[in-house]
């Protein structure tokens, strides 16, 4: 049985971890296909945005604990791993499960509700948007295994939040409810039904043009923590690449007859 299940219509591509029964606890095998579903829709054409959702009444409950418990034998092949990314790969075997999302050009819209704790907020943590319902609970849960955060946090959370905040939510594993996760930055709208919002908004961005909506998700990635001037280089040849294209124009040309763009 697959633990993920991908739906592809009109370049919307919708990825539900499919483990209900285990609030979508990330089981070895899932850890391979959340990977290997990223590599899928790197090559996907026409493909617009991407919505990342759980299953059930729960977004993702972190790692399954059988198979963490499962790696206790083997610590040396498990630290082998961690220290040695494949090669030609920034993000380890255990990293790249979350990382692979923030490669993708594309907007991610995490759809979140119920449990979302551990590798699963950190999964959650490297889409582009998340939006939650009012009974999300979400916690870096890592330290109450006697661990850190270690799936990609490090690329994530300086976006969102400052280190001090960070640092007290890991150092304390502590639970928080949807408006205290708002609050820190964790979520990015609270919402009454998560998929269907997520729906709604990838709908409002694939309206405008990709080069738009993907050019503004990587000149964030790319320059929200540079020193102040670092980032004006990398805006200019983003938008001179933009300007004048075939999609910018289609989008002025709409824009003035009033009528639905049509891109390529």
């Amino acid at each position: 049985m697959q633990h993920l299940e991908i739906k592809i219509d009109s370049g919307l591509a919708t990825v539900t971890l499919n483990r209900p029964a285990k609030k979508n606890a990330l089981s070895e095998k899932l850890f391979d296909e959340l990977y290997e579903a990223g590599l899928r829709l790197q090559k996907t054409p026409n493909l617009r945005a991407v919505i990342l959702t759980g299953a059930g009444s729960n977004f993702c409950a972190g790692i399954d604990l059988q198979f963490l418990q499962s790696l206790l034998p083997r610590l040396e092949e498990v630290r082998g791993k961690m220290r040695n990314p494949p090669v030609g790969e920034t993000a380890n075997w255990f990293q790249r499960p979350c990382f692979i999302w923030r490669q993708l050009t594309v907007p991610v819209i995490a759809a979140i509700d119920g449990i979302c704790i551990g590798a699963g907020l950190q999964l959650a943590l490297c889409a582009d948007i998340r939006l939650a319902g009012p009974a999300t609970r979400m916690s870096l849960m890592e330290a109450k295994w006697g661990l850190i955060p270690d799936m990609g946090i490090t690329q994530v959370l300086p976006q969102l939040m400052r280190g001090d905040q960070a640092k007290e939510l890991m150092m304390t594993a502590r639970m928080l409810g949807a408006e205290t996760a708002q609050a820190v930055g964790l979520i990015t709208r609270i919402v009454d039904s998560p998929l269907e919002a997520a729906q709604a908004l990838a709908d409002e961005m694939m309206a405008r043009s990709p080069e738009a909506v993907n050019g503004s998700k990587a000149l964030i990635d790319q320059t929200w923590n540079l020193p102040p001037g670092e980032g004006l280089a990398i805006e200019a040849k983003m938008q001179a690449n933009i300007m004048g294209s075939p999609n910018q124009i289609e989008a002025v040309m709409a824009g003035l007859a009033k009528r639905p763009p049509k891109f390529l």
